[in-house]
């Protein structure tokens, strides 16, 4: 199973990399996952996608603490409610409309039930 955790790693995190670049593209979920199949296959690039300055953080953030910083919060919902609008003007039946949309709905919440980041104390 290594080689296809390394393989899938991979293919995450280039993947996750775009996102971060293109706007509208999630690219956190991504490299979040590219690090747990790195954990499982490669420990020498999973300590590279833990210490990257600029995807780093926000792994780190979702491993210790479930925490998605708010600006990523936006940014998931904002996406989110633009693909519902998009499901809205497109011709499909009202239950696969519902379907989706209390999908959506349920990962809204779930995105914004996450903690911004560590618990402080005070």
């Amino acid at each position: 199973m290594r080689p296809f955790f390394f393989l899938l790693g991979l293919v995450l995190t280039g993947v996750g990399i775009v996102g971060v670049i293109a706007p509208g593209w999630p690219g956190t979920i991504f490299l979040i996952l590219a690090a747990g199949c790195f954990a499982r296959s490669s420990p020498k690039l999973e300590a590279w996608l833990v210490n990257h300055p600029r995807f780093g953080p926000t792994v780190v953030a979702w491993r210790q603490h479930g925490a998605i910083p708010r600006k990523i919060k936006f940014i998931a919902i904002g996406s989110m409610i633009l693909s519902f609008v998009i499901v809205l003007f497109a011709h499909m039946e009202p239950v696969w409309m519902w379907v989706i949309g209390l999908c959506l709905l349920a990962s809204a919440l779930f995105v914004g039930s996450r903690p911004e980041g560590p618990k402080r104390a005070g």
